[in-house]
């Protein structure tokens, strides 16, 4: 199967492993609106893809992926129709990664923040570098974690957890992951790139229509989860991206400067 279109995604088969590297190096595979775009489209694609049995997820460079376009933001503060775009595109990328049969391995080779750590722990297995931080710092953009954060991060570490990191959008480190179940694997460096392959070459090898089941039934509960809160989650961040606050934490960034919510 060709996969055409994809000019912020590197797409490399071997064998029956599909990588898909996040391709933004410059910008830390933050998500801009085209790549957002290609992302929706993407599972789907290997979804539908027989020559693929298993695909790993990563990013170029130094990081997995630093989430939301901030600059981008900037851009978007005056216009409702960036934010309505974002919704459809992010419900159908989440969505598609339920779906998709075929198991996905996030490779996290550096840090995974905000929607770029929503892509991770959509995921199946996350495998990540021992030096990668993961956050979803919504909050401290003045902005509800609603483009699946919410969702994911109760099903994987619990309420406590999810809210102790969703509520301050502290970082935490790739061992504490793992230490709370957020993540399967914290690994060093130069063992990253042998974890994925065992597990790639466990999954490619063993029993496709079993392992896609098991799959498909493991993530009902998930997908009924989606389904409740998505929409809502989407909505509530709609909101709060047109609030002060979100205006404010944007042109602190921009000035490179604190944002100051006291005074909203």
């Amino acid at each position: 199967m060709k996969y055409e279109g994809y000019e912020n995604i590197l797409l490399e088969r071997r064998g029956t492993v599909l990588t898909a590297t996040l391709n933004r190096p410059e910008a830390r595979n933050a998500i801009s609106s085209d790549l957002d775009h290609e992302l929706s489209r993407l599972f789907l694609d290997v979804d539908r893809d027989p020559e693929v049995n298993v695909m790993v997820l990563t990013g170029a460079g130094k990081a997995f992926s630093a989430g939301g376009d901030i600059p981008g933001m900037l851009k978007g503060l005056d216009d409702i129709g960036s934010f309505e775009t974002g919704y459809r595109n992010g419900k159908r990328i989440l969505q598609s990664m339920l779906d998709c049969e075929k198991p996905i391995i996030a490779r996290v080779n550096g840090d995974a923040v905000g929607l770029g750590a929503t892509l991770a722990l959509f995921c199946d297995i996350v495998i990540a570098d021992r030096k990668a931080r993961i956050a979803d710092p919504h909050v401290k953009v003045g902005l509800v974690a609603g483009d699946g954060g919410a969702v994911i991060w109760p099903q994987l570490a619990g309420y406590a957890r999810a809210k102790q990191y969703l509520l301050s959008g502290d970082l935490m480190t790739a061992d504490e992951a793992e230490r709370i179940g957020l993540i399967a694997y914290a690994v060093p460096t130069e063992e990253l790139d042998d974890k994925v392959a065992e597990w790639t070459e466990k999954l490619a090898a063993g029993a496709q229509k079993a392992i896609r089941y098991t799959k498909a039934l493991i993530n009902i509960g998930l997908k009924q989860q989606l389904a409740a809160m998505v929409d809502a989650g989407f909505a509530l961040e709609t909101v709060s991206s047109r609030s002060k606050e979100h205006a404010e934490a944007v042109n602190a960034f921009v000035a490179k400067r604190k944002p100051n919510f006291s005074d909203l």
